[in-house]
């Protein structure tokens, strides 16, 4: 149950961010926002969760996390109803601004307690994880549609999922947390109190933190989290442009591209749950890296329109699990600091953050067609750096 709970969450907060993507236009539309306020919405939210989240990870490393977990959902609930109810750019900020922190400490944590629960299923688990905000992610245009079908529109929508959340959080309560090992008799007070064994204050989980970011495992699988992103949310963001732009086809048959990838990276995050029940994780990302690097290539050098939506339906197929093993390894190499694993990884993804600058520069000199050949370093470091043997402990 406690899985199921923590797959919920995931599903709810992909359902919330694939519904504001489609809905953009309609919430511009309606508060008349400019497209600088659009970046302001964007951005701002971004940089401040940045700098928290690496804090809320430190926190999170003892009997706090349970609070923090609630205390994030229902600051995620209220902040999808603010937006909800949201009459200008300010109050909509606002909104924004709660919900990217509280998503940090509901979600990120949620997933940290799962890696924590289970250390001999960390593959199988966020294999899970990653197929639930897949899944999430596709949704939630679709119950837009549906929202403004019935009438309600982007806003009925977001009060939905708000009323939802504050429900899942009363299932964290009752469901999430149960008493793990609280002997017979024994009160609540007596278990939370031993529930962390020595639990570190903020100035030690941050020397814990520095001191991990030094350690040579550590640093292998941020490194490969970061580059192997390059075949996973770099390439969709720049996928219709290239459909458009390089292979010249219309934008609606971009569209179709971008379907096309999105339905195959759903259908192998699924295949990958009972996959990885009979394959060690290590072996399939060896075994994927190297047919995407082979693949990817074709894709770019193939001229018929058809060919590539193959193509690219395959290597979608391929990197499911890149991100759910790779991120599962990390937490293995910090056993009982998911909160420092959670910490470093947000701090690692601020700076893999300049890679699609890097991109967008080294596509305005030197053409968007070269600067996808740079995307081919994603399955090459997997080659390159995974462990021979299986090396890290799950």
């Amino acid at each position: 149950m406690f899985v199921l709970v923590f797959l919920l969450i995931e599903f709810l907060d992909e359902i919330a961010d694939g519904a504001r993507v489609a809905a953009w236009p309609l919430i511009r539309n309606e508060l008349g926002l400019s497209y600088l306020q659009i970046g302001m919405l964007l951005g701002i939210p971004t940089i401040l969760s940045g700098l928290f989240e690496p804090i809320l990870g430190i926190l999170a490393d003892s009997r706090r996390r349970r609070y923090l977990v609630i205390a994030g959902g229902v600051l995620f609930g209220l902040s999808l109803v603010l937006t909800a109810v949201s009459t200008s750019f300010w109050v909509l900020l606002v909104s924004f601004i709660v919900f990217y922190p509280a998503s940090g400490a509901f979600v990120t944590l949620s997933q940290a307690e799962l890696m924590d629960r289970e250390p001999s299923r960390r593959d199988q688990n966020m294999a899970r994880w990653t197929f639930a905000g897949s899944a999430g992610s596709a949704v939630g245009p679709v119950v837009l549609v549906a929202a403004a079908a019935v009438g309600a529109g982007w806003r009925g929508l977001y009060l939905a999922v708000g009323a939802m959340t504050l429900g899942i959080v009363l299932l964290v309560v009752r469901r999430a947390f149960p008493p793990r090992g609280r002997p017979a008799g024994g009160s609540k007070a007596a278990f939370e109190e031993s529930a962390t064994d020595s639990p570190p204050g903020f100035r030690e989980g941050l020397r814990l933190a520095l001191k991990a970011l030094r350690r040579g495992e550590v640093l292998r699988w941020l490194a490969l989290l970061e580059i192997a992103n390059l075949m996973l949310d770099v390439l969709l963001g720049f996928l219709a442009l290239y459909f458009v732009e390089v292979a010249g086809v219309t934008v609606e048959e971009a569209a179709v591209g971008v379907i096309v990838w999105t339905v195959s990276q759903i259908a192998g995050d699924l295949l990958l749950i009972p996959l990885l029940e009979k394959v060690e994780g290590l072996a399939y990302l060896r075994a994927s890296a190297a047919a995407a690097a082979v693949l990817f290539p074709f894709f770019l050098l193939a001229g018929p329109f058809g060919v590539k939506l193959v193509l690219i339906g395959l290597i979608g197929l391929l990197r499911a699990g890149w991100y759910a093993i790779l991120q599962a390894r990390l937490y293995a190499v910090l056993p009982g600091q998911s909160g420092i694993a959670v910490a470093v990884s947000t701090l690692a993804g601020l700076v893999g953050g300049l890679i699609p600058l890097g991109l967008g520069v080294l596509a305005e000199t030197a053409g968007l067609h070269a600067a996808m050949w740079v995307l081919l370093a994603a399955p090459l470091a997997l080659l390159v750096g995974l462990p021979r043997r299986g090396g890290e402990q799950r």
